[in-house]
């Protein structure tokens, strides 16, 4: 089973390059994140006509989240993280495809910090940590997949002491990250390259592409469950590379059956 998370920088603008890849790559589950959509206007046609069943919570701007599932239907379970009735960004849903457990997450950035938006990012965060705890006491296969907004080490960042004030990559956030792990998630990118220097995501800015100056934002994480399964952790950086491309490229992970 191969799961990627995506985040698309708009999935109707580069639906193109999506469809490109999704007809390459084959993933059998995709989390989209950043749809810049609202709810009627995702392109559910094109997506099915690749192949692929849906379910999304879409919003302008920069929001918006979905998951992709290759010849079946993703059964939702939830679309928003639970603990504030008033945040109503689009940055979560979860569906059951396969006997797994698949969240998309698009975390706030945060910046500028300090400021009411990094004062967001962490109390999002705090929800999402109290919403996984409760997924992991189910003791099902889950995956959590999407952009994090969080760089958590000095290997996942081009210049780390260029980074060290900016939402991204602050104390508070990394702390946030290793809270995660040690609720007992598996980060498969880090788990099966633990030296490696790996990125996923390049500034359109500053040739950033061009210098691999780039920033690993974009994670998946694995319930104790489903982590023994874990065989193939990588970035499909070819996708950055080709005109119109989102700042992110696909990163996937296989799993035994």
């Amino acid at each position: 089973m191969k799961i990627a998370t995506f985040n698309v920088n708009g999935v109707n603008g580069r639906l193109p390059l999506l469809i490109e890849w999704l007809e390459e790559a084959k993933p059998d589950v995709v989390c989209l994140q950043e749809l810049k959509a609202p709810q009627d206007k995702f392109p559910r046609k094109a997506i099915e006509d690749a192949g692929y069943g849906a379910v999304w919570n879409g919003q302008k701007s920069w929001n918006g989240v979905a998951i992709l599932s290759r010849g079946v239907n993703p059964v939702q379970t939830r679309r928003e993280l639970p603990g504030d009735d008033e945040d109503l960004h689009a940055r979560y849903i979860e569906a059951a495809v396969q006997g797994v457990l698949i969240a998309c997450l698009y975390a706030p950035n945060g910046n500028p910090s300090p400021g009411p938006k990094f004062d967001y990012k962490l109390a999002w965060y705090k929800r999402f940590l109290v919403h996984i705890q409760a997924l992991l006491d189910t003791e099902a296969p889950v995956v959590l997949a999407g952009d994090y907004n969080i760089m958590p080490t000095d290997l996942d960042v081009y210049k780390p002491e260029r980074w060290r004030d900016d939402a991204l990559f602050r104390p508070e956030v990394r702390e946030i990250f290793q809270q995660i792990i040690d609720q007992g998630w598996t980060d498969a990118i880090r788990t099966l390259h633990p030296d490696e220097r790996i990125y996923t995501f390049w500034d359109y800015f500053r040739n950033a592409w061009g210098r691999d100056a780039g920033l690993r934002l974009d994670h998946l994480l694995l319930s104790p469950s489903i982590a023994p399964r874990l065989q193939r952790a990588e970035v499909d950086r070819h996708v950055r590379g080709r005109e119109h491309a989102s700042d992110h490229a696909p990163t996937w992970i296989e799993i035994a059956d």
